[in-house]
């Protein structure tokens, strides 16, 4: 397939507007100063990844990782930081003076994987979704036979949120809060 073939299939625009989406939404991510904007960085990077999803016919697993990491996951972590009363600001203490070891070690991580992957997958291409799971087996298989681990699994995270809030969350007297209020 060359260049020509390639821009002149609409599923490859799209693809690429979500790959440049996720790249952007994910470098963001790491580089906020601000962790709420981080957590709604993380939202766009899986809301491209879950438009990925949906590109490979993987529909399950796109509404899984909406409904998952973006509806539960990153609403707890929103949750969590506006209970704790967490700063937002930046922290200088916590800034690395040294980020180009990082970014080399980035950098060569993503060449290895890039080249072991068109290595392995070099000059097949990806045919229909002949082999995937339906849906509608999955959905049986988890509410059928796996419907006592799963909501044995809801009640743990459940239980896990009550306990964070309970050992995050503690009342201030009146002094302190008037103090807290000033700053």
């Amino acid at each position: 397939m060359n260049l020509g073939d390639w821009i002149s299939q609409p599923v490859n625009w799209v693809f690429t507007l979500l790959a440049l989406a996720s790249a952007y939404s994910g470098v963001r991510v790491v580089t906020s100063q601000n962790v709420i904007r981080a957590a709604l960085f993380l939202v766009g990077a899986l809301a491209s990844s879950a438009g990925l999803f949906l590109l490979l016919s993987a529909e399950f697993v796109a509404l899984t990782l909406v409904l998952v990491y973006i509806g539960a996951v990153i609403v707890l972590f929103l949750f969590g930081i506006m209970i704790t009363r967490a700063p937002l600001g930046r922290d200088v203490a916590l800034d690395h003076k040294r980020r180009a070891p990082a970014a080399i070690t980035s950098i060569i991580l993503f060449a290895v994987l890039s080249w072991a992957s068109i290595r392995a997958f070099a000059g097949r291409e990806v045919t229909g979704v002949g082999d995937a799971t339906d849906t509608r087996l999955l959905g049986e298989a988890l509410l059928g036979r796996f419907v006592v681990p799963f909501e044995v699994v809801s009640f743990l995270l459940l239980a896990a949120l009550i306990g964070g809030i309970t050992l995050a969350r503690k009342d201030l007297s009146p002094a302190e809060e008037e103090a807290r209020e000033a700053t």
